[in-house]
């Protein structure tokens, strides 16, 4: 069964759905088994109000611009057909979700969560991972070497976008790291091997050349810096003490 995830992000009329603040802009960016399945969801939105001019200062979307853009209830249904029974995931989830659930409840319709199949906040995630340290996005951007030379101002799509290269690579490490042996038939004695017949007849081998293997070394040294300690696959190459 395939992994389907969603990277979420939104754009707001000012820092407080409690106050009235609404959502502007959706920007959505579909994975399937990790990897980018190409659908995105981007929606600009009018949100029948003033728009302050500290959001406005970072987004750069005035109410003039989005007066012909459709209101929340006109999209409220392709959003949820978007996100139903994946996992969703916002950076800082907590203040998406407040507008989230405030833009659904003004509709009589159910919390944002209750259509997903779970929400994770990369911002937990990341501050659990890098302890002590700056984790906004562009923080994260620069940390695991994603250019985000091109965001100027923030934007829905582009920072969902940028969020799901993050959450990639933050997420790719050794925990994840298998190396898929042969297993033994029922009834063999004994574990995984690599026999003679390895590789399998037909198999394609592609041998590194010398840029792919520096950015390979390039990549665990990286690792070794974020963990403090050789990456795994450093200690895997290493010959074991006889």
């Amino acid at each position: 069964m395939s992994l389907r995830q969603v990277v979420l992000d939104t754009e707001t009329t000012g820092l407080s759905a409690e106050e009235g603040h609404r959502i502007i802009e959706i920007g959505c960016v579909e994975l399937v088994d990790r990897r980018p399945s190409g659908r995105t969801l981007h929606l600009y939105l009018n949100p029948e109000r003033d728009i302050d001019e500290g959001a406005l200062a970072v987004h750069g979307l005035s109410l003039e611009r989005l007066r012909d853009e459709p209101l929340f209830a006109q999209v409220a249904q392709r959003l949820i057909d978007f996100v139903a029974g994946a996992e969703v995931l916002i950076h800082n989830a907590p203040f998406d979700l407040s507008f989230l659930d405030a833009e659904l409840g003004r509709l009589g319709m159910r919390a944002f969560r209750d259509w997903t199949l779970v929400v994770l906040d990369t911002l937990a995630l990341a501050r659990e991972m890098h302890p002590g340290r700056r984790n906004s996005l562009d923080a994260l951007c620069e940390r695991y070497s994603i250019s985000n030379a091109h965001r100027t101002l923030h934007g829905a799509l582009l920072d969902a976008q940028l969020l799901a290269d993050v959450y990639l690579a933050m997420t790719r490490g050794q925990n994840s790291l298998e190396i898929a042996l042969a297993q033994p038939e029922p009834g063999q004695r004994g574990g995984p091997s690599v026999g003679a017949d390895w590789p399998p007849v037909g198999l394609q081998v592609r041998v590194a050349d010398a840029e792919e293997r520096a950015a390979h070394e390039a990549a665990l040294a990286a690792i070794a810096r974020e963990s403090k300690k050789p990456a795994l696959w450093t200690e895997l190459a290493q010959p074991a003490a006889g």
